[in-house]
């Protein structure tokens, strides 16, 4: 390990950058190190310049999900630097050859929230008001709640999403607290979605501090990590990774570390939420267990979701099949 400054990869954005530097702030802090950030232009920086959709980078019905990340993991493998920080939400969920998440730091509160003309809560939103959202889980949560909203595709980062609605081209956007409340625009939220409306990604709000697995530096990163973060992230990252291997369906999913009959032995409870892209079919279902199981109780909760039909919610009716 270099006795050098440690060199914190990060994406260039405003968000991303605040992220790394709370993350450099707790290297300082807990491991006596000094610090500097190094920018990264990743994909999907590049995709929000140009216009291009995520679609079109990796395909209908997968989501987000990677694009932000390859090219810091490309500075990490290479030595540029020594820690990549990444929102957890965007992380695949498929191991990395030769990287370790070594640790997860307190995470955010994960909800979701909304950002309206008028102070206006979606609920209060006439039909036909638009709302904007990038993401699938959360246009195929606000059809099902079956407001009469007109859900808009949007891309860009949080200035220009809240823009739309200060300018008048949107009658609302949703987005996460969590990024919010890190660049401090708490003040422009009208609403926190309880997540009975709207469950967030798997992983939102917490942070991710990748490193090399056989650099020594992973072993003092793990000294950052917040065991119930880490093994609430880790349960819906399960539900993800099991419902990937079935469907393409959007999910949400959010875990909590709660206490259990016993005080010294607290529970894992995990809900989570596949959906049609038209929120018009769901599956929802929750499950408790053991905090160091967090994997296994994620994994069984996704198994019995596709055993209830998740992996068929986009399916056509048997009606709308086309002739052979």
């Amino acid at each position: 390990m270099s006795a050098g400054p440690v060199r914190v990869g990060t994406r260039r954005s405003l968000l991303a950058t605040t992220q790394a530097s709370h993350v450099a702030a707790l290297v300082r802090e807990h491991l006596g190190r000094d610090t500097e950030l190094v920018e990264i232009t990743t994909d999907g920086d590049r995709s929000q310049a140009d216009g291009t959709s995520f679609t079109e980078l990796v395909g209908p019905g997968a989501g987000a999900t990677g694009i932000f990340v390859g090219a810091l993991r490309e500075a990490l493998r290479e030595g540029r630097v020594d820690v990549a920080v990444h929102s957890l939400k965007d992380l695949p969920t498929e191991p990395a050859e030769g990287l370790v998440v070594a640790a997860v730091p307190p995470r955010e509160d994960p909800r979701d929230v909304v950002v309206a003309r008028d102070g206006l809560t979606l609920g209060e939103l006439p039909a036909g008001s638009r709302v904007g959202t990038g993401s699938p889980r959360r246009a195929a949560q606000l059809h099902a709640l079956g407001l009469g909203l007109e859900v808009v595709g949007l891309r860009g980062n949080i200035d220009t999403r809240i823009g739309t609605v200060h300018s008048g081209e949107l009658d609302a956007v949703v987005l996460a607290r969590a990024g919010l409340a890190r660049i401090d625009r708490m003040a422009e939220v009208t609403e926190v979605l309880d997540p009975l409306q709207m469950l967030p990604a798997p992983g939102q709000g917490a942070l991710a501090v990748e490193c090399r697995a056989d650099d020594p530096l992973a072993t003092e990163l793990a000294g950052l990590d917040d065991a119930a973060s880490r093994a609430a992230v880790e349960a819906e990252r399960a539900v993800l990774a099991t419902l990937e291997g079935g469907c393409s369906a959007p999910v949400g999913a959010l875990a909590e570390v709660v206490e259990g009959d016993d005080p010294d032995r607290p529970e894992l409870w995990v809900r989570a939420v596949a959906l049609s892209t038209d929120g018009g079919l769901s599956v929802r279902r929750s499950a408790s267990g053991d905090v160091a199981d967090a994997t296994g109780v994620g994994v069984r909760l996704a198994t019995e979701m596709l055993e209830d039909g998740a992996a068929h919610l986009d399916d056509p009716a048997p009606g709308d099949a086309p002739p052979p």
